[in-house]
């Protein structure tokens, strides 16, 4: 029977949640906060999960921690969600870790950007047909970063792996994403804006149906607030959301997306949720600014 990722591609169409990954003061990750923060989730009607995303601070975990970052999650959602666990590095870390994923449980994959100086297409193309064809039972989403790709490498991608079958597109560029979406295929995939609510209206309009978010850490009824404005073709109700989370996301962007993570822990902080400490190379918040997050999340209804 040919595998057909309905029920995978239906949660892709929705919040992508991106949870943090907490740290206790030894600097190891806090398990308990972890499952804590994961609960607030699902309690929020939360149903995509995304561990070992960006927001994770992928990059600064140990594959041992990965691991345990994966397995809690599992453990903790259950049936309540479904999970597309963060995959990445050289190609057989990530197969590692998909295959890890697979034996836990988990529906699906994201595939990080490749991390090197210097990716051909073709490379590309190369890279995450190794790692879909290591786990041809999950969906795999590949995460794009690169303006420089084109939607037809995508088409030759999802020719050769059925279970490619949606991508995180994080170039932010509305226009191209346009023009990226329908040279490779159109609703062949399931399109998630990966740069959260900021660009969530005009990827939508544009054909993506879904979109990732941190945010949705600290206030998860104002990130399904947007998703449900947007189905609905409330477009004035999405740009009031916009406009709700407009200068939270921007301390984000800031400075190259410096701050990205750490804005997020901060507002968590705030609120007596986890601690603040990121890994480098972020770094905490300066005194001056914690004020502005605070008064943010508390002016939310989360």
């Amino acid at each position: 029977m040919t595998t057909t990722f309905e029920s995978q591609r239906t949660a892709l169409a929705d919040v992508v949640a991106i949870p943090v990954t907490p740290f206790a003061e030894d600097g190891r990750v806090d398990q308990d906060a972890h499952r804590a923060l994961l609960r607030r989730l699902l309690d929020g009607r939360v149903t995509t999960l995304t561990p070992n995303g960006n927001t994770g601070e992928f990059y600064t975990l140990t594959p041992e921690e990965r691991r345990l970052v994966t397995e809690l999650t599992v453990d903790e959602v259950g049936d309540r969600a479904t999970i597309l666990v963060g995959v990445g590095h050289d190609v057989p870390s990530a197969v590692a870790s998909a295959r890890h994923a697979r034996e836990l449980g988990a529906q699906m994959v994201m595939v990080h950007q490749p991390v090197h100086p210097y990716v051909s297409q073709s490379g590309w193309v190369d890279y995450h047909r190794a790692i879909a064809e290591a786990v041809p039972e999950l969906g795999v989403v590949p995460y794009i970063r690169n303006a420089q790709l084109t939607g037809a490498r995508l088409a030759e991608l999802g020719a050769a792996c059925p279970n490619v079958i949606g991508v995180k597109y994080a170039v932010p560029d509305a226009a191209r994403f346009a023009a990226f979406a329908r040279d490779a295929g159109g609703d062949r995939f399931v399109w998630v804006a990966g740069l959260a609510e900021p660009y969530a209206p005009s990827y939508f309009s544009a054909g993506a149906t879904g979109f990732t978010s941190g945010l949705v850490n600290v206030a998860p009824s104002v990130s399904l607030n947007m998703i449900e404005a947007l189905r609905s073709g409330d477009y004035p109700g999405a740009m009031k959301v916009w406009e709700q989370i407009r200068r939270f996301e921007e301390l984000r962007a800031a400075n190259g997306s410096a701050n990205n993570v750490t804005v997020v822990k901060e507002a968590l902080a705030s609120l007596g949720l986890c601690r603040r400490d990121v890994r480098p190379p972020s770094r905490e918040l300066p005194e001056d600014e914690r004020a502005e997050v605070a008064g943010i999340a508390a002016g939310w209804s989360v």
